[in-house]
């Protein structure tokens, strides 16, 4: 699938080979509040990694004031559990409902963003987005699980 991008909606075609024949074979448009993140390709934004800041090192600029900690997990995982003090903030929210605005009214702009998710895959997604919106973001590699191991405070 290939996806274009503009500031109010996305549109999409998929293209298909018969044979030798290339051609459309559907079209449409995806009208969203936050069409300004296109999920087909983002592997040239940055960060292209995850952090190599020590959970010690995360936790000390938590406790510091100098770091906020965002859980991209779904809704249902941070009810099952979530670090003490951490921020939700969806992934699936992030690339589809919240816009730049809203995102800006739940994150300070003027700290390091830990992102952290299960076990870093939409931590990381979710890093690319806020680094879009010009957050010092650093994904974890490290899920909720070992994050609880190192000795961040865990409630329900």
């Amino acid at each position: 699938m290939i996806v274009a991008n503009s500031t109010s909606r996305r549109v999409f075609f998929s293209v298909v080979i018969f044979g030798s024949f290339l051609g459309v074979v559907s079209l449409g448009i995806l009208n969203s509040q936050s069409a300004r993140y296109a999920l087909a390709d983002d592997r040239d934004l940055e960060p292209k990694e995850h952090t190599k800041d020590s959970l010690a090192s995360v936790k000390e600029k938590i406790a510091d004031k100098k770091a906020v900690l965002v859980d991209v997990r779904d809704l249902v995982e941070w009810n099952a559990g979530h670090v003490q003090g951490a921020v939700l903030l969806p992934w699936r929210d992030l690339q589809d409902k919240l816009t730049e605005a809203q995102v800006k009214e739940k994150l300070p702009k003027d700290k390091i963003v830990y992102t952290h998710c299960a076990v870093g895959y939409r931590s990381l997604r979710a890093a690319k987005i806020l680094k879009k919106y010009g957050y010092e973001v650093r994904a974890l590699k490290p899920g909720y699980d070992e994050l609880v191991k190192a000795g961040f405070a865990s409630e329900k």
